[in-house]
């Protein structure tokens, strides 16, 4: 039985990034090829990095990508490579095409069939699909069919066609966005590709943040079973090497000729020690603090950002976001800033300061009581008295946000913003206050995900890294006297259940309450969320974690006279109002900073 040893390189590109692509590209074809790989196989649109979204549209770019694809294929050597680039067809439409190359020559490409145009994915408005049938290679003495990503998905796709056509290697490159539970989701698919076409399957994903995304790598091989042969890391580059049998029909014509591209290499796979890593995998918690880490990393690395500043109010949501940016940055460029007011308790500060001694984060005090005080005086003669309720409420907020946008002009800082998807949905924030920011690191993490993350963290530090008396004190904005968010929210064992089904799953309030929620709980939070559009159009993007996320994931109009509560036994609207008075197109709560 013919054996192929394949390298699937788990690169982390750079949308954009042409040139630093083409280096990361050959670098990692170099480890390939000193390891005897036959084929190195890479993620989706290698050169351009994903998604490139309206860089398409300059001609400038799609020129630049082909010149850089170009100088890959031109570096190509005995180890094949499959690269990932954009095309033009003959129309001057744009293609997403992979390429397999050896010794410095192009030898045949094959063009994406399946554009997805869902959640995060846009393809159709740049790509057009691939056509006639595609080409094989081979290599190594193995029949290789190529395929991208979405390809993969669908029975009776691509992959059967080449399968039909002799292929027994099938290799797709991915650029596959995490989310909770996608890994599985792909292995389960993998297998039924496998049993389909009776092929191996080579699997290749790329990793690191881009904007809101975050891709996790998790590149693997199976067998023709269907069974796991070798997997790749999660969250983090690496060339995984591993040898696949695969079997060979005896046959010369299980091939038509017109299509078979040959690829002959120096060594055989069958000569040398046979490898098949595979990588411990994290736990569901884990794998979702390994994605916010990354997530913030790369927002930051590549956007040019050395350091954060934070607002640590000693609360559960603060102290999650400096965890995480301690571990993504390091506690040297993580900064954090106490912003008591005449609400705040005396735990509140003493909690924030031991968070930032056991994270190695230097922190300051800033009291805002002098600048209330001033901004109240010089609000009273416009609103004839004093500010109250939600307008004093939210002028706290706002004052923290100013501090923190000051110190980020004075240091080149970013300002990571501490709202999670609880308080995001529900409207539970102020604008320009506590969202004022540039990325927000927990807005896709519900708040009960929340002290799951917290736990996880300080199991894995071994002592409570995030203080006891954090995760044990009632989560409260602290923005009026003895004030809890259980007083303007369901609890959040209540609301995160309704807001995912809602949110993520798309249910109605009708659905909902069949499924056996509360209805007035269902009516409230399906309410606040469809009144909050207009304040979530203005939130700084944030790492995505969930199946759909507030952001390009979810594009609803703010505009918007749809409501679904339409069971009879839900309360009316009008009933749905938190009891600190928000309104529709009203600034809300403020959750504080």
């Amino acid at each position: 039985m013919p054996r192929i040893r394949v390298a699937a390189c788990q690169i982390n590109t750079v949308v954009g990034d042409l040139s630093g692509n083409v280096a990361r590209t050959l670098g990692a074809l170099a480890e390939a090829e000193a390891t005897g790989a036959d084929l190195a196989v890479f993620p989706e649109l290698t050169v351009t990095g994903y998604p490139p979204e309206d860089l398409l549209g300059r001609p400038a770019f799609v020129a630049d990508n082909l010149a850089a694809f170009a100088e890959v294929a031109a570096a190509t050597g005995r180890c094949a490579a499959v690269i990932g680039y954009v095309d033009r067809a003959p129309t001057g439409r744009l293609l997403n095409a992979a390429a397999l190359c050896w010794q410095g020559q192009v030898l045949g490409r094959y063009v994406k069939r399946l554009l997805p145009n869902y959640g995060v994915f846009d393809e159709q408005r740049w790509f057009v699909p691939g056509e006639g049938v595609p080409t094989l290679f081979e290599v190594a003495g193995v029949p290789v069919g190529v395929s991208v990503c979405e390809d993969m998905w669908f029975a009776d796709g691509p992959m059967a066609w080449q399968s039909e056509e002799g292929a027994r290697l099938l290799v797709n490159l991915n650029a596959s966005p995490y989310s909770r539970g996608r890994r599985s989701e792909r292995l389960a698919v993998l297998a039924e590709r496998a049993a389909e076409t009776g092929c191996a399957i080579v699997y290749v994903n790329q990793v690191g943040g881009q904007d809101e995304l975050v891709f996790d790598g998790s590149s693997c091989m199976v067998d023709s079973s269907g069974s796991l042969v070798a997997s790749a890391v999660q969250f983090a580059e690496e060339i995984l090497v591993a040898d696949l049998d695969v079997s060979v029909p005896t046959r010369e014509s299980a091939i038509a000729p017109p299509m078979r591209v040959l690829v002959t290499t120096d060594t055989r796979a069958s000569d040398r020690a046979p490898v098949a890593p595979t990588a411990d995998v994290l736990d569901p918690v884990a794998e979702v603090y390994e994605a916010l880490v990354l997530g913030t990393r790369d927002y930051l690395a590549k956007n040019g950002f050395t350091d954060a500043v934070i607002g640590l109010s000693g609360g559960i949501d603060s102290s999650l976001v400096a965890a995480i940016a301690v571990d993504a940055l390091g506690a040297g460029h993580v900064h954090g800033v106490a912003m008591p007011s005449r609400y705040s308790s005396e735990g509140s500060v003493s909690d924030a300061e031991a968070l930032a001694s056991n994270l190695g984060v230097d922190i300051d005090t800033a009291p805002i009581e002098a600048a209330h005080t001033a901004l109240s005086d010089t609000l009273s003669p416009l609103l004839g008295g004093e500010p109250v309720g939600l307008t004093d409420e939210n002028l706290q907020s706002r004052i923290r946000g100013v501090l923190l946008m000051a110190l980020s002009n004075a240091h080149g800082w970013i300002v990571l913003t501490t709202g999670n998807k609880s308080e995001m949905a529900t409207g539970y924030s102020t604008l320009y206050g506590d969202s004022a920011g540039g990325f927000a690191v927990i807005k896709d993490v519900a708040k009960t995900l929340v002290y799951e993350l917290c736990r996880h963290r300080n199991t894995r530090a071994g002592f409570d890294l995030i203080p006891l008396t954090v995760l044990d004190k009632a989560p409260s904005a602290e923005l009026r006297p003895d004030q809890r968010d259980d007083e303007s929210l369901p609890p959040y064992a209540v609301l995160d259940p309704v807001m995912a089904g809602y949110v993520e799953d798309d249910l109605s309030a009708d659905d909902l309450v069949d499924r056996g929620f509360d209805a007035h709980a269902v009516a409230r939070v399906v309410g606040l969320i469809d009144r909050a559009e207009y304040k979530r159009r203005q939130m700084p993007p944030g790492v995505r974690i969930s199946g759909k996320a507030f952001g390009k994931d979810r594009r609803m109009p703010i505009t918007n006279n749809y409501r679904s509560v339409g069971s009879p036994a839900a309360a009316p609207l009008a009933d749905t109002n938190l009891s600190s008075g928000i309104q529709p197109l009203d600034d809300g709560v403020g959750s504080g900073v």
